[in-house]
């Protein structure tokens, strides 16, 4: 077998949830239990970091990876979806798994576990699991995949937990309320260990400090205790950066953030409380390492598709963004931005709130429809027919990338170009 038919056989064989929404969803931890019981319980072996949350924890688990290789420790970072490549989902010190290692381990899959019929994402977390033990990293930085009381990633015992942002996202499995996907989002409180809330929320934050009171977990709000007291755009070396200024009870801190969207300053304040915390309980990380790990972050880790400008005159900006909260912190972005005419490339795929989504898109933008290369997108007639009944002016296209093409050759040099609606958008054009 061959790389690429390892690879074929993780999409095609077994469903993927990316690729095909619910029909791939597995609830309970039977399966992952079961792998990483025939692998030798690989999670066991190493230590951790667990985040979840709505919007923001790729983010921050990208972060928080960063600053640990800043300070030395040999680093696992598991994180989804992928944006070009299955082996970004897996990283020790920001390098990718070795296609090898992935070959070697489907093939194992298919000679010892078909009978457990496990999901595409089941096996992604055993793989990077095992992984991460056979690499004997320091510790791992787990983003779940989807909720967090159920999914697969929730067998480890981390040394802290981190959720970001909560909002409304997989109602159909999740609960169509806030306070039930907080819920969701809480099981990785784990019995005595500390969590981090990196945005007080005020409608859900008592449900969390009741659930840390149950599992005798101490509990922090980073927007409580991380103060951010200035922040302004910079350019070094024709870089953009986010010069922010941050105050805990015990230190002061200056980032430099190349992650530019303003909706970063929550989940670096989360990292940084998430770090004091750790520091606590005897991590060797110091202040510097904090600064130095945020401005590299992109370097030492690969995050691609947040606030990312891929070109200039016009600028052409994208972000995975996928949500209602995802999209208005995009249009909240937009309004400090500054541009003659804004064009905005758009898909989306069919399991999200797209109406609600329409109703606060900017009128005076022009539209270019299109639909990521995937079974779960939005039909571009379907979002082109709901974009005109919330009043949106634009025109459909084939595909993604004949979309920006459109909007490249209609666009001025200063006007600004938008990609986005969906991370599988955005995989597209970066």
């Amino acid at each position: 077998m061959h790389y690429k038919d390892a690879v074929d056989f993780l999409y095609s064989q077994l469903p993927m949830f990316q690729r095909t929404g619910k029909a791939a969803y597995k609830e309970g931890m039977g399966n992952i239990e079961a792998l990483c019981e025939m692998l030798d319980n690989p999670h066991k072996k190493f230590k951790t970091v667990h985040v979840a949350g709505t919007n923001g924890k790729g983010s921050s688990s990208h972060m928080l990876s960063a600053i640990f290789q800043s300070a030395g420790y040999k680093t696992g970072l598991f994180t989804s979806p992928h944006l070009k490549d299955f082996r970004e989902r897996v990283r020790v010190n920001g390098k990718m798994i070795p296609r090898k290692d992935v070959l070697e381990f489907v093939d194992w899959m298919q000679q010892n576990t078909q009978h457990l019929q496990a999901s595409f994402f089941e096996m992604n977390v055993a793989l990077a699991f095992d992984h991460f033990a056979k690499q004997k990293v320091d510790i791992a930085i787990i983003e779940t995949g989807l909720g967090g009381r159920l999914d697969s990633t929730n067998i480890i015992t981390p040394e802290l937990s981190l959720i970001t942002n909560i909002g409304f996202d997989h109602m159909d499995l999740l609960g169509d309320t806030l306070d039930k996907i907080a819920m969701e989002k809480a099981g990785i409180i784990k019995h005595n260990i500390p969590v981090v809330i990196s945005e007080y929320q005020a409608a859900i934050a008592p449900l969390f400090k009741e659930k840390a009171m149950q599992t005798s977990s101490e509990i922090s709000f980073a927007s409580d205790s991380i103060k951010l007291f200035d922040a302004k755009s910079k350019q070094i070396d024709s870089k953009s950066f986010l010069q922010l200024q941050y105050q805990s009870k015990t230190q002061k801190y200056t980032i430099l953030s190349p992650l530019t969207g303003a909706y970063q300053t929550c989940n670096i304040a989360g990292v940084i409380g998430a770090m004091e915390l750790l520091q606590k309980r005897d991590w060797q990380i110091k202040k510097q390492d904090i600064e130095k790990g945020i401005t590299a972050v992109i370097e030492l880790t690969g995050i691609k598709g947040r606030w990312q400008q891929i070109s200039n005159k016009p600028r052409v900006i994208c972000d995975t963004g996928h949500n209602l909260d995802g999209i208005e912190q995009v249009l909240h972005q937009l309004k400090l931005e500054k541009y003659e005419r804004l064009h905005f490339v758009l898909g989306m795929v069919g399991d999200k709130d797209v109406e609600a989504v329409m109703k606060i898109l900017p009128k005076d933008a022009f539209y270019y429809y299109c639909a990521p290369s995937i079974p779960r997108a939005m039909p571009v007639d379907e979002l082109f027919r709901k974009a005109e009944k919330h009043g949106l002016k634009g025109k459909k296209y084939k595909g993604v990338r004949l979309a920006l093409n459109g909007a490249k050759r209609k666009a001025k040099e200063n006007d600004l170009i938008f990609v986005g609606g969906s991370t599988f958008v955005v995989a597209e054009v970066v």
